[in-house]
Formats: structure tokens, sequence, C-alpha cells
């Protein structure tokens, strides 16, 4: 494949269907999105990938952002979400919520065992002792063998969450998962965010407005106090602010069933 220039990128994006692309490819496509819209972006996405991109949907603030913007762009996209058999109340009438005003129905992700099969291998509640593991087995495995079918996945991950997301580009090579990921909004902010969720009438989950800037699983999160990082309400008492889903090799794929201690002994409550 010949490589991208700067001077040829624009009319590149629009030839790129099938070949797979360099870092240094998708470096320069990523650079060439930094000044456009989070609806260029997914345009381009989408016209490239379809059918074999998705959006992983968590049903948060930023993911709820993208839900719209796809319904806008390209309905066609599938959407799927990780069905971890703990998640909030709210977060499954929120779902709800999705597929009356959108028309769509979000793919489950099930984990391969079930809450009384992982308390059978691994004991109860998992997540207070070895959160990491408890992660592996209902969230990471599960979506590594949907994306095992795609050729790009879409997150709603921005570079202001985490110092893991700092660096994320616009359009990058996910190396852990091994297909092209797609951040239409890395560069926007919580603000930018709540904007728009406004402005377009958006649904969120009503729990972003009592203490719960980062929602995940009921068990491993908990209100944020005035002042306290974003995402401190997660796994609290560990040393963890991600799933496994976003934070590259620092977070690498555990075989299933394998064991991975506390990093500081103390329970996640």
């Amino acid at each position: 494949m010949t490589p991208f220039s700067a001077a040829s990128a624009p009319s590149a994006l629009t030839d790129v269907v099938t070949v797979r692309l360099s870092g240094d490819d998708l470096k320069l496509i990523s650079n060439h999105f930094e000044d456009k819209s989070p609806q260029e972006v997914l345009r381009w996405a989408t016209d490239r990938f379809t059918p074999d991109i998705a959006l992983a949907c968590s049903l948060g603030s930023d993911d709820m952002v993208l839900v719209d913007m796809i319904s806008k762009t390209a309905p066609q996209t599938r959407i799927f979400y990780l069905d971890t058999g703990v998640l909030f109340k709210e977060t499954y009438t929120l779902r709800d919520e999705v597929i009356k005003r959108y028309g769509i129905t979000p793919i489950q992700l099930l984990p391969d065992l079930t809450l009384e099969e992982q308390t059978a291998a691994h004991g109860a509640n998992l997540w207070e002792r070895d959160p990491d593991l408890c992660c592996n087995i209902r969230k990471v495995q599960p979506l590594v063998r949907f994306l095992s079918g795609l050729q790009a996945w879409i997150t709603g991950i921005r570079r202001d969450q985490t110092p893991a997301r700092a660096n994320s580009g616009i359009v990058e090579f996910d190396k852990k998962f091994q297909l092209v990921k797609i951040n239409p909004l890395a560069k926007w902010t919580e603000a930018m965010v709540w904007d728009y969720l406004k402005q377009n009438k958006v649904p969120y989950n009503p729990l972003h407005e009592q203490g719960y800037p980062s929602i995940g699983c009921l068990p491993c999160t908990s209100q944020v106090k005035p002042g306290e990082d974003p995402r401190s309400g997660r796994w609290r008492g560990f040393k963890k602010d991600e799933c496994g889903l976003h934070c590259g090799a620092t977070c690498p794929i555990l075989p299933e069933g394998s064991s991975v201690a506390p990093q500081n002994g103390q329970g996640s409550k």
C-alpha cells in the first residue's frame, strides 16, 4: 500500500476500504481529524468499515452522545453493551429507553460464567478480592470474542478521563484487541458532553446527577464527593481505575480462569 502523505490524506481517507492500515497511516488519519467534528469522524469510520464496525456502549454520558450521533449519521451501525449481570437498575432502564427512542436493540454481550458459576469457581463476591479477575471474566473476555469478528470499534473515551487515556488518538490501532479503534470524542471535555446531551435532549442515566460521574457495576461503583477525581468512585480500595478495556498493555488480557491478586490487599468496599 502507498503510504499516506499530509497532502494526500483527505483523498486517501476515501480510498481505504479493506487494506490493513499501518500505524503511520492511522496516525496521519487521526491528525487529519483533530480539527473535525465527532460526526465527521463517525461518517468516515462507518463508511470505511461497515459492516465490520460497532460502537461499544456503556450507557454512560459519553456513549449516549455517540448513540445519538450514530442514530443520525449511520443508524445501521451495530451497538453493543457488556452486561455483567451486576449493572445498576438505572442502567438497564436507560437501555430500554434507548431501544424505545432510537428503535435499536443493543447487542447484549454476556460472560461465559453466570454469577452463580463464578461464585462456585472463585468464591462469592469476587470483585471484593480480585476485581481484575472479575473484570476479565465479565467484561474483557466477552469483548475479546466479539471484537475478533470486527475490523474496527468505536468508543466514547476522552483524553481528560484518566492518565491511561491522555494520549488516545481519534483514530488508532488497538494493540490489545488487534483492530482499529475510533475515539470520536477524544478531544472533548466533560462540559462539551453535557452541552450536547442537554441541547439534543439525549436521555442519560439519572445517577450522573446523584454523584456518579462514572458508572460501572453496582458493587464496584460508589458516589464521588465534591473535589474528588471523577473516577475515584470506581473500585475504591484498589489501585485501579480501568476495567481492562482501554488501558493497552498496562492491563493485559488474562487467560480465562487466571487469578490476579488485589493490588493493595483491601476490599473494594
